[in-house]
């Protein structure tokens, strides 16, 4: 059987823009993302679940591999989760920062301010975990590997990320090394692997972030 029998192709429809627009519209979606920051300092404010439930749909736009969407995202919101999460990631934590990681590590995070200590992961309102999904298990008990799997859960997260900023709320890419204690304490299946803790939810009244710059257009592209 083809492809095409499988998914049928249908016309793609967008609007036309005239070249103004074009660079009207790039130029303000990079000046909205120009504002996005990573922030740990976060307020307990209550967020709808309706909200999250749209930013994940958004994060399940993103391209995948042979249209595998070899992802999961586990929103967690209840409190006694929250704690243990944030326990088991402080032990992983205080161990790498005491232990694991390389002088040169530590000297790279120094001017960042952070440390072991991970209050956020209790204080933000909403805990998304995003798993890659390995394989499939299949009706004859085999399992059918999904591909580029890594690349797709990453343009997920990045999509996950831009509406997080969009819908007015922040986040933290957070990643715990290593991360399996995830999936134990969320009950999650063989063939998933925890990939990013993204914590969600308003910023603190008083929440500072680095003042930092990206780097210029020059440094981070070549056009040919």
């Amino acid at each position: 059987m083809s492809d095409s029998a499988i998914h049928p192709f249908r016309p793609y429809q967008r609007p036309d823009v005239s070249e103004a627009e074009l660079l009207r519209r790039s130029k303000a979606y990079y000046q909205h993302l120009e504002q996005r920051r990573s922030v740990r300092e976060f307020s307990d404010r209550p967020v709808p679940r309706a909200v999250i439930e749209n930013l994940l749909r958004a994060a399940g736009t993103a391209p995948s591999g042979a249209h595998k969407q070899p992802w999961t995202f586990c929103a967690v919101q209840n409190p006694t989760l929250k704690h243990q999460i944030r326990l088991a990631a402080e032990q992983e934590e205080a161990e790498s920062y005491g232990h694991r990681m390389p002088p040169e590590w530590l000297e790279d995070l120094a001017p960042l301010g952070t440390d072991w200590q991970k209050p956020f992961l209790e204080t933000a309102p909403w805990l998304i975990v995003v798993f890659r999904r390995i394989y499939e298990d299949r009706p004859d008990g085999g399992q059918r590997n999904n591909y580029y799997v890594n690349e797709s859960v990453g343009l997920a997260a990045g999509f996950l990320l831009t509406a997080i900023h969009e819908a007015g709320l922040v986040a933290l890419t957070h990643t715990p090394s290593p991360m399996n204690f995830l999936t134990k304490l969320l009950h999650r299946p063989k063939n998933e692997r925890p990939f990013l803790l993204i914590p969600v939810g308003y910023p603190a009244p008083d929440a500072q972030v680095p003042d930092i710059q990206r780097k210029p257009l020059e440094d981070i592209s070549v056009f040919y």
